[in-house]
């Protein structure tokens, strides 16, 4: 069971059209749906719906990290083009097409489009910690615990021994 957000969030981009947190409402609708009123009938199909729902936990934690990242840009952006001249010339990809505009054109599309971002940001940040207490509740429900593999139990105990570890030092070289 995989759900998947829809990746047309941009408001002006040409194919992209449809609203920014159409995708998002459609998966949250999804994934309350799937996880309402249903009783596991054995150990398996609760490890596996457990499995589901940190799948589902770590596709929103993707999600909001790569729009993070689309924000990002869009403040670089922002940033380089406010203070030109409105007047001057600006090309921009609109639906896989460069279209040539002027700064003025451009500039409030690109602040609506990271301001729709950031709605979205937020959404699915209500969205992610209501998953993590659903979780949350579904481990005290059924008792789940994760055990640590041998091989984190290692590392962990190589971290307190050498706190120092990433650097090299190696003899003193003597130039002649």
């Amino acid at each position: 069971m995989v759900y998947v957000f829809e990746d047309c969030y941009e408001f002006d981009y040409g194919g992209c059209s449809s609203n920014p947190t159409l995708g998002v409402d459609v998966a949250i609708e999804k994934m309350a749906s799937k996880s309402e009123g249903k009783e596991p009938v054995n150990e398996q199909v609760v490890a596996n719906m457990y499995g589901a729902m940190r799948s589902e936990l770590n596709q929103i934690y993707s999600k909001i990290t790569e729009l993070e990242m689309e924000v990002s840009e869009h403040s670089l952006v922002i940033n380089a083009i406010q203070p030109l001249d409105q007047s001057r010339r600006c090309y921009r990809m609109i639906g896989g097409v460069l279209v040539e505009r002027t700064i003025k054109e451009v500039l409030p599309a690109v602040q609506r489009n990271k301001e729709g971002l950031e709605e979205v940001i937020a959404r699915l940040n209500e969205t992610l910690e209501k998953k993590k207490k659903e979780i949350a509740d579904f481990e005290t429900k059924y008792k789940i615990r994760i055990k640590k593999s041998d091989d984190d139990s290692k590392d962990e105990s190589n971290k307190k021994e050498g706190s120092a570890q990433g650097v090299l030092v190696g003899p003193a070289s003597s130039s002649q």
